[in-house]
């Protein structure tokens, strides 16, 4: 069944769960706002979620280096505390998602990031495709609102499916980590460096006039 965007603020509301999960939750539920309640407790979603307003002072910045040194990726993600930033499981973790970024080049961390202005431009172009295809324009909505779900799952870091284990998307590795180490985690910036990349005009560094 088609799940509204009614019934996932309704439930996002009730246990601060994430979009994703608040989705598949009413799905696994046929719609049911109660049921998928419980669907998210039994899973510790739940649970993980009511973390996630924990203050993260801690972590570390891990790194990636592809061999041939010619690509690598700083990741800062944090936690709650440095002793849980020191063990070998939330390192091994920082490195799987610096891993991951250097593989997939997202473009933000969430799709709260994407600018506004991007997302209008993709809804244009994705309008149009659909209108010189016949589509009709009582379903073009639904149609773009489609194509921006799959475009967030392109360019988001949260929202891609992790390059280790593609049945997963980067967002349940962070809520699966939050729940073994009982600890609010985030990923909070990351920098993606490619070998002969074009630096934009407004992100080059001023000269100081100390050379020709």
């Amino acid at each position: 069944m088609e799940i509204s965007a009614a019934q996932v603020k309704e439930l996002r509301e009730k246990t601060g769960a994430g979009i994703m999960d608040c989705k598949a939750a009413l799905a696994e539920t046929s719609g049911d706002v109660e049921g998928a309640v419980d669907y998210l407790r039994k899973s510790g979603i739940l649970k993980a979620a009511k973390k996630a307003s924990r203050a993260t002072g801690e972590g570390l910045i891990a790194s990636y280096v592809h061999a041939g040194a010619k690509l690598a990726v700083l990741v800062e993600i944090n936690c709650e505390t440095d002793f849980v930033a020191r063990t070998d499981q939330f390192q091994a973790f920082a490195k799987d998602i610096a891993m991951h970024i250097a593989a997939q080049n997202p473009l933000v961390v969430s799709r709260e990031e994407l600018a506004a202005d991007v997302l209008e431009r993709e809804k244009q172009i994705y309008r149009e495709q659909a209108a010189a295809s016949g589509k009709p324009e009582k379903i073009m909505d639904k149609i773009v609102d489609g194509r921006i779900e799959k475009y967030y799952s392109e360019v988001c870091l949260l929202e891609q499916p992790f390059v280790k284990d593609t049945d997963v998307t980067v967002e349940d590795l962070v809520k699966q980590t939050i729940a073994s180490l009982g600890e609010n985690i985030r990923v909070r910036r990351f920098v993606r460096m490619k070998l002969g990349d074009t630096i934009p005009v407004e992100e080059k560094p001023a000269s100081d006039g100390c050379c020709a």
